[in-house]
């Protein structure tokens, strides 16, 4: 894996990887992270960078939050959402990310700081990422926001597939 503070100057995007429900994200062909679903019956996501790993899994009132905890099964972020879309993550050092997305279907999703100060925007479609100028995140606490906020647009897809079987049956 390559760090990411080469994607920052360059195009990050992501792919799924063939013949599995994993991801990689990349920088010109470079892989910067994978994110990788155990099981298929699995809720938890396993993120992998050059700066560590973490597990994602769902937490809070019927799901509909998440945790981040590191390799040592410590939690080290909470993500609690909103009934207006949006969230929050809140570190366990403090710092707290607002998180929400926007358009038909969900195709933009955002981070800001608590201040309001925008980090960067995933444009599922265009599977790209902008990151916004003068961000002054280190680069593993950004590969982890991208990473989370990816898990949060495959969880919110889940979550709304189980909707229509619920409505078609």
């Amino acid at each position: 894996m390559i760090p990411l503070s080469t994607a920052i100057s360059s195009g990050l995007t992501w792919r799924k990887i063939p013949r599995s429900r994993n991801y990689e994200f990349a920088v010109n062909g470079e892989v910067v992270g994978t994110l990788v679903r155990p099981s298929v019956w699995s809720c938890r996501f396993l993120a992998e960078t050059q700066d560590g790993r973490w597990t994602f899994r769902r937490g809070g009132f019927l799901g509909s939050g998440a945790e981040i905890v590191d390799s040592a099964e410590q939690p080290i972020a909470t993500f609690k959402a909103n009934w207006g879309g949006r969230g929050q993550l809140t570190f366990t050092d403090g710092q707290g990310f607002h998180v929400w997305s926007k358009g038909w279907w969900r195709p933009v999703w955002s981070v800001a700081t608590q201040s309001e100060q925008p980090v960067f925007q995933l444009h599922r479609r265009e599977k790209t990422v902008e990151i916004a100028p003068g961000v002054s995140l280190p680069a593993g606490r950004l590969v982890l926001l991208l990473m989370f906020v990816w898990y949060r647009v495959l969880q919110s897809e889940e979550d709304a597939a189980s909707v229509a079987v619920m409505v078609a049956s």
